[in-house]
């Protein structure tokens, strides 16, 4: 075994995306009265996150999240147990208060680029076959959470090993949707 663990869900390998999958439910880590979250569809941009205000399960150096439009996400138990972690932060993450798991992240700017989109944490779904994450993100993030600068190029080797793409921000698929919709609001916006 590595001692680098990334997140348990891709420590052994990762598992592959089920095609045809529509989605599952979200469930916090009590033991009773489970916060629910329902997702009807696939997922989306799969990546693990080392910024430092994603849950991380315990040990864990990156969370791992993706997105579903949130037309497609809601609460379908014990919601009374949601709280938004940090209401200043510009994705509104929904932990449960009891066991501090972060159930679903919402942005509601309407003027941000991906608003419309729910951030949610699928290891916490007991049904398999949701999208694989693609890429790790923010990963110079984990110095800021204490993780040792030396201790870097072995991180992003194993990140590399497991199939997942270090970036120190977004992957560029997504860095160009954040600079698309900043060009349409300047108006400078051109297609090719």
């Amino acid at each position: 075994m590595n001692p680098i663990s990334i997140h348990p869900s891709v420590d052994n390998g990762i598992a592959a995306e089920q095609p045809g999958f529509a989605g599952g439910v979200l469930q916090c880590l009590c033991d009773s009265d489970k916060v629910e979250v329902k997702v009807e569809s696939q997922t989306q941009h799969n990546h693990a996150c080392g910024c430092t205000k994603c849950w991380k399960p315990q040990g864990a150096l990156f969370a791992v999240v993706a997105v579903a439009p949130r037309d497609k996400v809601s609460v379908v138990a014990h919601g009374e147990k949601l709280e938004i972690v940090d209401e200043s932060a510009t994705i509104q993450r929904h932990a449960c208060r009891e066991c501090g798991a972060h159930l679903f992240g919402r942005i509601e700017n309407k003027d941000h680029a991906f608003y419309g989109l729910d951030f949610v944490h699928t290891e916490l779904s007991p049904q398999t076959g949701w999208a694989a994450p693609g890429f790790a993100a923010f990963v110079s993030s984990l110095i800021e959470g204490g993780t040792p600068p030396s201790r870097m190029p072995a991180i992003r080797e194993h990140l590399q090993k497991l199939g997942l793409a270090p970036y120190d921000s977004l992957s560029p698929t997504l860095m160009d949707a954040l600079a698309i919709h900043a060009a349409k609001q300047k108006g400078t916006y051109r297609e090719a």
